[in-house]
């Protein structure tokens, strides 16, 4: 049998999913906002990352995990929130919110300090483990996405790729933006060799996420 390169997660099982459950029943609590690295809170605890485009629907998916349905607050303005927003999770675990990329309105100044500060909390965050990377799947890797894979590449940050927004399409749809997805996939070293599909709305793969956030160490 052919087994698939970046194949999806596969449904933790029951004392998995309980331990991430009880993880997130905490509800989590906004820390703070962070515009340059003399912010950063103290790197004493596990850390995870959310990076997407601009609509990718991070905020959403950090409010499904934790159950909050306001949490993280989605701007309507594309490329508004210049913050990186740190989240605690029980006291173990900070959950960060970075502001979404491939946005327009912008201006090309405020892309500039945003993209030196990710890149200094890319590269200068040991208590950093993973990078969850969103991508729609509606819309696939777009180029945006590839250069944040290469930036994660370049500071030998692990990510894992989750596709959000999978009720949205259809499932002959939703396989080829899988496949897409592989194929980019496929070109970065530091990408994770499992894919997580989810939807906020439905909670499709949230239990999946909040499992292997849980896991990691």
């Amino acid at each position: 049998m052919n087994v698939l390169p970046f194949p999806e997660a596969e449904a933790p099982d029951p004392e998995s999913e309980e331990r991430g459950r009880k993880l997130f029943a905490t509800g989590g609590e906004f820390l703070k906002g962070v515009v340059a690295m003399s912010g950063m809170p103290p790197s004493d605890r596990t850390e995870v990352c959310f990076a997407g485009r601009s609509n990718v629907g991070k905020s959403t998916l950090i409010n499904a995990l934790t159950g909050r349905k306001a949490l993280a607050r989605a701007s309507n303005t594309p490329g508004r929130t210049q913050e990186i927003n740190f989240f605690t999770l029980a006291d173990s675990h900070y959950l960060v919110d970075l502001p979404g990329y491939g946005y327009a309105n912008a201006p090309v100044a405020v892309v500039a300090k945003w993209q030196a500060l990710l890149k200094a909390y890319l590269s200068g965050r040991p208590s950093l483990r993973r990078a969850f990377v969103l991508i729609d799947a509606r819309h696939g890797v777009k180029a945006v996405d590839e250069e944040i894979m290469t930036l994660l590449d370049r500071s030998a940050v692990p990510f894992q790729t989750v596709l959000t927004k999978a009720d949205k399409v259809k499932e002959e749809a939703r396989e080829e933006s899988l496949d897409r997805t592989r194929a980019a996939l496929a070109r970065h070293p530091a990408a994770y060799p499992e894919l997580i599909v989810t939807s906020s709305e439905k909670g499709w793969g949230i239990p999946t996420l909040r499992s292997a956030i849980c896991d990691i160490a």
